[in-house]
């Protein structure tokens, strides 16, 4: 029976990726008030809803998730596709999917290099130091409660100052290459992992930690065999947050001066050129970043926390 199924779904997607090919095809160039247009855009709705409902329905593999994602987001990345084209949209406006590939193909040496300098060295170090002071000083707080009426406010203030503040005021004190980049990031990701980790400290039940103490375990042995188990799932939260804002932080901090090189600068020159293709695939090798490092960091939460019982409802 679930043999039969999959037969189907697969007969059907199938079916569902000719009959797009033929109506993008036929509809190149085609003026929208086509007899044909309308109603074939809504056939294509149709098969768009009910393949991607009958995927979502398959049940028993991790794959069928991913199948699903591909067939939601090749539909997505069609009907732009067949909009753009039919009704001509310059590429100024929006430029096809197409267009956006062709592009990120021809200048893949440029956008590398300005991967390389965003993401590998303002991104990721920037997100490394910020998570690890934060979770320092959720230690220290810990540790020592008296200092959470002086860190924490300190600390809450850092997520209230504008970005767009603290770049200009980064690249004046750090220079205009991925140090003051990597400054902006620390700044944005210290505070939610703070607050996520001491959550996740207390989240440890009364009765666990009073038999903790009845054992005379120190507070470090407390930490490490409990405290910090039961946090995992609040530091992972916080991490996989970060890993978005670490990004569009290094990305708004390239506006305010950079060198000749990394997405934000990419985006903002070539915006302002016209070039709105290379514009797009700067901006869609920014997408597929933060989505790896997100789908990254759901597969080691999976395999350090779970037996918590949030991960083990996912999987």
């Amino acid at each position: 029976m679930k043999l039969d199924k999959r037969a189907g779904v697969a007969t059907l997607l199938l079916f569902s990726l000719v009959v797009a090919l033929w109506f993008l095809t036929s509809s190149a160039g085609a003026s929208v008030d086509h007899t044909l247009f309308w109603p074939g855009l809504i056939l294509i709705l149709v098969l768009a809803a009910f393949t991607v409902q009958r995927c979502a329905a398959l049940e028993g593999r991790k794959i069928y998730g991913l199948i699903t994602a591909a067939v939601f987001g090749f539909w997505l990345i069609y009907l732009w596709q067949l909009l753009v084209t039919a009704f001509e949209v310059p590429r100024v406006l929006l430029p096809a999917p197409v267009a956006i590939m062709g592009s990120l193909v021809e200048q893949w040496d440029l956008l590398w290099g300005d991967f390389v300098q965003t993401v590998i060295k303002s991104v990721f170090s920037g997100w490394v130091m910020g998570c690890a002071l934060g979770f320092g000083v959720a230690i220290a707080i810990d540790r020592m409660p008296f200092l959470q009426r002086g860190l924490l406010p300190i600390a809450s203030l850092t997520s209230t100052v504008p970005l767009v503040g603290v770049a200009p005021i980064a690249v004046m004190w750090f220079g205009f290459d991925w140090p003051s980049k990597a400054a902006v990031v620390v700044l944005m990701t210290f505070f939610p992992m703070l607050v996520s980790t001491l959550a996740g400290l207390q989240a440890a039940g009364k009765l666990e930690r009073e038999l903790m103490h009845s054992y005379a375990a120190s507070y470090g042995r407390t930490l490490v065999s409990l405290r910090l188990p039961c946090a995992l799932p609040f530091v992972f939260g916080a991490l996989k947050v970060n890993a978005t804002l670490a990004l569009i932080g290094a990305i708004v901090a390239e506006f305010f001066g950079s060198p000749t090189a990394g997405l934000g600068f990419r985006i903002s020159t070539e915006a302002s050129k016209m070039h709105m293709s290379l514009v797009w695939s700067a901006i869609v090798v920014a997408a597929i970043t933060g989505s790896a490092a997100y789908s990254l960091l759901v597969q080691l939460e999976r395999k350090f926390a779970f037996w918590h019982p949030s991960v083990r409802s996912n999987q």
